[in-house]
């Protein structure tokens, strides 16, 4: 077992990251322990016929994160590094973000008050895309409960590590589809938005960070069943634009004071280019973790 320690570029606000993660847990997928600052999964790594899952065992603090993980290999080990850092934002300039927002009458509270907020990513962007599309018009429960159904149904365990590696895009591509909405327990039409999102993947679709983000969220936008509302959140958890502002989401707009879609497009002009950061800071004012303090309704914006 090897240990690495992945330090944060500044402040760090560990709790509302392993909040976050916990909230988003696939069952069978992923483990959090809030009590215990620790998150587990599974991560790809390593190279053409070396490519493998990896456990790798995440445990919080302010500094960072420590990842525990079963290798040696130094190629692996930089890969995962890279990965980790990555999906938890730990390089991010937060001074930047705090100086941008602290004379804000919105967020200027809330950034004072947890200015080590970073953007949670995820580590593969299939996935987030897979469990995004689940989670529409749904609870976070209910989006939980249907991703541990499609993993339960189409994962496949990894031995030695206690984890089932989420369904591969070829698989769910393959899948028959009333096979497929009996599984997970969705409509129909949700699991041919998941199968069709799971081919364009399997066809050369790739949805990661890189200069191609236009053209992602192009052809995610031509297939059935995603819109406007899921490009956006994914360009902020997969595609890394910190820019990005899902300005139809439900409870962005409720923690504004009620806004329309459109009021929330206007209020967030304002907040570029660290939409994406200002996004996150107001979710967290009403998440579980958030201090009592800072957990009330902001003003809203005008």
């Amino acid at each position: 077992m090897t240990r690495l320690d992945v330090r944060a570029v500044g402040e760090y606000d560990h709790r509302h990251a392993v909040g976050l993660l916990a909230a988003h847990s696939i069952p069978g997928a992923e483990a959090t322990d809030i009590g215990a600052a620790s998150h587990s999964r599974l991560v790809e790594a390593g190279d053409g016929a070396s490519r493998a899952s990896y456990r790798v065992d995440l445990t919080f603090t302010a500094d960072g994160v420590s990842v525990d993980v079963a290798t040696d290999d130094e190629r692996v080990l930089a890969q995962l590094e890279t990965v980790v850092r990555r999906w938890l934002d730990l390089d991010a300039d937060v001074a930047a973000v705090h100086d941008a927002f602290s004379s804000d009458p919105v967020l200027g509270p809330l950034v004072t008050a947890r200015p080590g907020i970073r953007i949670t990513g995820h580590p593969d962007g299939f996935e987030t895309a897979v469990v995004t599309v689940l989670g529409q018009q749904v609870s976070l429960a209910a989006a939980r409960t249907f991703s541990g159904r499609l993993v339960s149904a189409y994962g496949e365990p990894v031995e030695g590590t206690g984890l089932t590696r989420f369904p591969r895009a070829d698989v769910l591509a393959a899948a028959d589809v009333d096979e497929l909405r009996s599984a997970v327990g969705i409509t129909n039409s949700r699991a041919r938005t998941v199968q069709a999102l799971a081919a364009a993947v399997a066809d050369g679709l790739v949805i990661a960070p890189g200069d191609d983000a236009t053209e992602v969220r192009r052809r995610l936008l031509a297939l059935p069943g995603i819109g406007p509302w899921t490009v956006d959140y994914l360009a902020v958890r997969a595609l890394g634009d910190r820019d990005a502002w899902p300005a139809g989401d439900l409870v962005l707009r409720r923690v504004l004071g009620g806004l329309t879609t459109r009021q929330a497009e206007t209020a967030g002009a304002a907040w570029s280019p660290w939409r994406a950061y200002a996004l996150f800071h107001l979710w967290a004012a009403v998440l579980p973790t958030a201090p009592a303090a800072t957990a009330q309704t902001p003003a809203t914006a005008t």
